[in-house]
């Protein structure tokens, strides 16, 4: 529509408020009951949705955060080393890998986080920071125990 005054385009609501009606009631075509149909009480609803949206990705990225937490600290301490002290070697000796590349590392390639590992034990060795090696009782170390124990009682 062409209108000649400023006026006249002001009041015109016509078709292009139904357009933006229909545009917004897009968002609650899978809402059960009046919610679906009316747009005053579907927009509440949306909106409501949309809020929880935003938490539920907020959520989602602390959730797999924590994931990354540990899964980290499982492969550093398979190895020998505490989570921290791990990701402190790490940055001592300036490699700059996320968490989220190293739980990667830690489940698909056990061999390329062993030596980061041995990085890390290398470089808090060089800067004399004090950390414990944890001996991890896997089964091979449980067999070996089991074996010497025996032989010691033999003898």
């Amino acid at each position: 529509m062409v209108f000649l005054t400023f006026i006249r385009s002001a009041l015109n609501q016509g078709p292009d408020k139904y357009w933006r009606i229909q545009q917004q009631l897009r968002f609650s075509w899978h809402f059960y009951g009046r919610k679906r149909n009316c747009y005053k009480i579907g927009m509440r609803y949306v909106f409501k949705a949309l809020r929880y949206g935003v938490s539920g990705r907020k959520d989602k990225l602390k959730n797999m955060r924590e994931l990354w937490y540990r899964r980290i600290n499982a492969g550093s301490e398979e190895h020998g080393l505490e989570g921290k002290m791990f990701l402190e070697g790490l940055a001592r000796s300036e490699i700059q890998l996320d968490r989220k590349i190293l739980s990667s590392l830690a489940i698909y390639e056990p061999r390329t986080f062993k030596s980061l590992c041995e990085v890390s034990k290398n470089t808090l060795k060089e800067h004399n920071l004090p950390f414990h090696e944890k001996h991890i009782n896997s089964r091979q170390n449980l067999l070996k125990d089991l074996i010497n124990n025996e032989k010691s009682v033999e003898i």
